[in-house]
Order: C-alpha cells, then structure tokens, then sequence
C-alpha cells in the first residue's frame, strides 16, 4: 500500500537562510511536520542548511533568488504558493555597507542594491503574500530590520534608510492585515554575530549570537507581536534620540569612526 504524503502544518519561507539570522531560524523552525522553503544567493550553502534541517525531522527545499531582481522573485513566489500554500513568511534577508573612507556619500549603485534587498522586494513579496494569506483566512508575516532604522547614521544613509523604510512600511501593513488575521511582525535587532557585523570594525556592544536572536523572533512572531527591538539598551537609545534636539544628535553621529569590510556579492549579510 502506498504511503499517504504527510501534510505539513506549516509552510515557512525564509529568505536569506543561507547563513546568519535566516539560516539560525530555519535551524529553530526544524521539526516534524514543518515544510522549510529556504531563498538565499549561494546554493551551496542553502544545500548544507537543508541537510541540517531534515535531520530534525523537518522537509525543505533550496531556491537560489536574487532579490535585487524583483519580477523573478515575485513570480517564484507566486508559483510556490500556488504549489505549498506559505503559512509564515520570514524576510531575513539583507544587505550593508558604509560609505568608504574619504567619500561624502555611497555610491549610487550601492543605494539601489540596498534599498532594493532591505526595503523593496520585501514590500512588494508581502503585499502579494498578504492578500494570499487574507483570502484563505490568516497567516504570519516577519521583517527582519535594523535598530538602525531609527538612527540618522551619516556614514550609512542608503542602509538606515532603507530599513527606516521597511519598518514604516511595515507597522502600517500590520494595521492593515490584523483583521483579516494576517499577523505582521517588526524585528528591530541590534548587533548580532552574522557575516554583516563580522565586517564591521571596533566594539559591538550587546553582541549576541544568531541562535539566540532566532529565539526571540521566534517568541514574537508565535506572540503576534508588531514590534520586538532587541537587546532591550536599544530600545532605550531609540527613545533617547527621539528625543535629543536632531542638531545634537547628528553632531553625535558624526563622531563615529566605524568602518566595514566589503562584502562578498554572492551572498545575503543577516
């Protein structure tokens, strides 16, 4: 007699979940009855995150999308949901990087692929995901942000911005879609060791490690919570600053001397 095909009870798609907080998360998720459809640049090591995942019981399966092309990934994404209807969509994908030393501003081309990967593509992916989960009656929406996103960083205009952007973006969707018990979540990390931080130069304060973020995603999104800044000091300087004259807190800003390490094109940084 031929076995009946296991049914998943959900169907997560993570993207950026070759490596740091996309592929920790995928690691949490692992379990029986659970379909992990993991996006990333390097097949490679999607591969060895799929091979990890199975053996906690879990089914997953690896698409190598750029995100930097937003009609291939939204067709991919229709077709997926079309063939395993997506229950939680987790946008762990991103990219930074800093003006480089001795230039006034980025470099136009570096904005662009920013602002497409940290703000773009996830807006367009989760206004047609939304409006899928909405007509079969719920679903789980997650960005992955940046404390960032509530600090005028002069030395990183195109990556503050564009998570500005997606946190924005983000608390409205989630006004939006709570009634029709689509639960949209904003998690605003501080530093956590993945490749992006590794590139960056001097102290990280309040460093923690990429499982240890994914647990506390974990926990806001099973909560339906809108809004997780972590490790909590965060929090606090984004309060602080809203409420500093903006004069002083520029001048602030601008004392910083942190530098980053270019990044490796074929993957994502969180």
């Amino acid at each position: 007699m031929k076995q009946a095909a296991i049914i998943p009870h959900k169907t997560i798609l993570i993207t950026g979940a070759s490596s740091g907080i996309g592929a920790a998360l995928a690691q949490h998720y692992a379990q029986t009855h659970t379909h992990l459809i993991l996006w990333g640049r390097s097949q490679k090591r999607l591969s060895q995150v799929a091979q990890s995942v199975e053996k906690k019981g879990a089914t997953a399966e690896c698409h190598s999308i750029d995100l930097t092309n937003i009609d291939e990934a939204l067709t991919a994404l229709r077709n997926q949901d079309s063939l395993t209807p997506i229950t939680h969509f987790i946008f762990a994908a991103g990219l930074g990087d800093m003006r480089k030393e001795g230039e006034l501003a980025e470099e136009p081309s570096l904005v662009t692929e920013l602002c497409l990967v940290n703000f773009t593509t996830p807006a367009t992916l989760a206004t047609e995901m939304a409006n899928r989960m909405a007509t079969r009656g719920g679903g789980a929406i997650a960005f992955i942000g940046s404390v960032a996103a509530f600090h005028d960083l002069p030395m990183s205009t195109a990556y503050s911005g564009s998570k500005a952007g997606l946190a924005r973006f983000s608390t409205a969707l989630h006004a939006a879609m709570s009634p029709h018990k689509v639960y949209v979540t904003l998690i605003s990390p501080g530093y956590v060791d993945t490749p992006m931080s590794q590139r960056l130069s001097g102290k990280l304060p309040f460093l923690i490690s990429p499982q240890k973020a994914a647990q506390k995603i974990h926990r806001a999104i099973s909560r339906r919570k809108a809004h997780l800044i972590f490790p909590w000091p965060f929090a606090f300087f984004a309060f602080l600053e809203g409420h500093l004259p903006r004069p002083v807190v520029h001048r602030i800003l601008r004392l910083s001397t942190m530098q980053q390490t270019p990044r490796k094109t074929e993957c994502s940084d969180t």
